[in-house]
C-alpha cells in the first residue's frame, strides 16, 4: 500500500516535468525489510512492496525453502577485532561463509582477506565507499564495484566476484538491473537482528537467541563482523542449527553455475 501511494504521488508530480514516469519509478528507493520467521515458518517480503523487483532481477532473499540448508553471510565494513575469531570458529566447525567487504576493509585488512580466501570462503562486493546506490549514476555504480573487485584480486588473487550486498540494504529496480548486468547476484537476507551497533551489544546469549529463533529452511543469515556478541555466539549457533538438522552451504552451491571462485 505504501509503495502504491508513493508511486501515485510521484507520478502526479512528474506529469509536468517531462521526466518519464516509468524511469522515475524504476529508481524509487527501497530499504530492505522482511517479516521475520517465527517457529520455523518461512519469512516473507510479500507486504514490503518490492517482491516483484527482487524476483525479476534475480536477487536472493532466501534459498530453497524445502531444504534444511543455511547460508552464512557477514558484512565487513570495518574491522573491530572479531573477524579472526569468527574465522577460527568457521575453520573448527568446517562452515563456509561469504564476507561482503568495502574499500576501507580491503585497504585496512589485506591479511584477513587473504585468510578468508585461503580457508575457502567467498569475498563479496559491498561497494567501495558504501553509498546509497540509488543516489548515484550507473557509471558511478560500476566504478564502485569494479574498484572493490580489482583491489580484492590484487590482494588475494581471487578473480571472480559474483555476489553483491547493496550498502545499507537500499536498492531500486535500476540498481538491481544495472548490477545484474555487471554479473552480480544481489544478496539480501532472511535472518537478521540489530547487531551492528557496537554500543548496544547485549551478550552472546542474546545473539544466540536472536539468530536461532529465526532459523528456517533456506535461510540467508546476515551477521555483522563488528559484533562481539556474534563472534562469541557463533559456535553455539552452528551447533544448534546442526542439532536441528540444518546444513551450512556456500552460495556457490545455491547457484552451481557460478562455482569455482578460485583464479
Amino acid at each position: 500500500m505504501k509503495f502504491a501511494v508513493i508511486c501515485a504521488l510521484l507520478a502526479s508530480l512528474l506529469l509536468g516535468t517531462g521526466i518519464p514516469i516509468a524511469s522515475a519509478q524504476a529508481d524509487v528507493a527501497h530499504h530492505f525489510g522482511f517479516k521475520k520467521s517465527v517457529g520455523g515458518q518461512l519469512p516473507s517480503i510479500n507486504e514490503e512492496g518490492f517482491k516483484d523487483i527482487i524476483d525479476k532481477n534475480g536477487a536472493i532473499f532466501l534459498a530453497d525453502p524445502s531444504r534444511k540448508e543455511l547460508f552464512l553471510t557477514f558484512d565487513n565494513g570495518y574491522e573491530n577485532g572479531f573477524t579472526a575469531p569468527i574465522l577460527d570458529t568457521l575453520k573448527v566447525k568446517k562452515v563456509p561463509a561469504i564476507f561482503f567487504v568495502t574499500g576501507h576493509y580491503i585497504k585496512d585488512q589485506p591479511e584477513l582477506l587473504k585468510r578468508m580466501v585461503a580457508e575457502g570462503h567467498l569475498i563479496g562486493n559491498h561497494s567501495w565507499s558504501h553509498p546509497d546506490m540509488t543516489t548515484i549514476s550507473d557509471t558511478q555504480i560500476r566504478e564502485e564495484l569494479e574498484k572493490v573487485k580489482s583491489a580484492t584480486t590484487q590482494v588475494t588473487g581471487q578473480s571472480k566476484m559474483d555476489y553483491l550486498r547493496p550498502p545499507r540494504g537500499i536498492f531500486s529496480d535500476r540498481t538491481l538491473r544495472v548490477t545484474k548486468a555487471l554479473g552480480y547476484t544481489n544478496v539480501f537476507w532472511s535472518v537478521a537482528y540489530k547487531d551492528w551497533d557496537v554500543n548496544d551489544q547485549r551478550g552472546s546469549d542474546y545473539a544466540y537467541q536472536k539468530v536461532v529463533s529465526q532459523l528456517h529452511p533456506g535461510a540467508v543469515i546476515l551477521l555483522h563482523s563488528v559484533s562481539k556478541d556474534n563472534a562469541a555466539a557463533l559456535g553455539a549457533i552452528i551447533d544448534e542449527a546442526r542439532r536441528q538438522g540444518y546444513e551450512f552451504k556456500s552460495l556457490y552451491e545455491l547457484k552451481p553455475e557460478q562455482a569455482s571462485p578460485q583464479p
